[in-house]
């Protein structure tokens, strides 16, 4: 950085004394705290956080120092908690990306579900294209069951969020089934699967025997214990 723009040491220096303020501040704010989410709490440690981060950077830019703490960004931290203190329902927000890395895999997979779950020379159509594939393989195994055995269906796993939503009371069966997710283009959703009293046909939930896949992951190819000793 050049002299013209360089931070002045008085500039520094002032930046530390805010760090100080803040950190009185933040202490203040916790000691008088009304509870686990106190507002006042949360907006004494942006402060603190902004304050820390300002002189870190000054610091940097004068002397070509940096401070030994990690200054997390406001954005990044939980707004204070507003909702019921004693919740009665709640809602599980899951989502995980996947990105189709075998599709031949995933097919035949597919396809193995298939010939179990219908006779012989039964339609078999589903099981012929990557989207009727995954529509059977989701609808047959579980969510988390997918999720441990991604490689065994060709996928690549990628972000995933899990989000609890505490509410005053629980929605009536089916109120939000026909939106559940905002912002979700309907058209390119491969496919759904419901659960609600408002049916008159109870979905079958069949995820199959859980100790086979289990026997499957255990069995490691790669471990050490198979190499024979080196002759010395």
């Amino acid at each position: 950085m050049s002299d013209a723009v360089q931070p002045t040491a008085a500039e520094v220096r002032a930046a530390a004394e805010a760090v100080k303020t803040a950190l009185d501040r933040h202490l203040a704010a916790v000691e008088r705290r009304s509870g686990e989410d106190d507002p006042a709490v949360y907006e004494a440690f942006n402060q603190l956080a902004a304050a820390a981060e300002t002189y870190d950077e000054l610091l940097y830019d004068r002397y070509d120092e940096v401070t030994p703490f990690e200054i997390p960004g406001a954005e990044d931290a939980l707004p204070p908690y507003t909702g019921p203190e004693e919740p009665n329902a709640l809602s599980v927000l899951i989502r995980r990306d996947y990105a189709v890395a075998e599709p031949q895999r995933l097919l035949a997979q597919a396809q193995r579900v298939e010939a179990a779950d219908y006779d012989a020379g039964a339609d078999a159509e589903g099981s012929s294209t990557v989207h009727g594939a995954l529509g059977i393989l989701f609808g047959e195994f579980e969510p988390d069951e997918i999720a441990s055995r991604h490689k065994e269906f060709g996928l690549e796993e990628g972000d995933s969020t899990l989000w609890v939503t505490a509410s005053d009371d629980q929605a009536d069966p089916g109120e939000w089934l026909e939106a559940p997710f905002e912002g979700v283009d309907p058209q390119r959703v491969v496919c759904r699967f419901d659960v609600s009293v408002v049916f008159d046909d109870e979905i079958a939930d069949d995820i199959g025997d859980e100790g086979d896949f289990e026997d499957e992951l255990d069995a490691d190819p790669d471990e050490e214990d198979d190499l024979e000793p080196l002759d010395r």
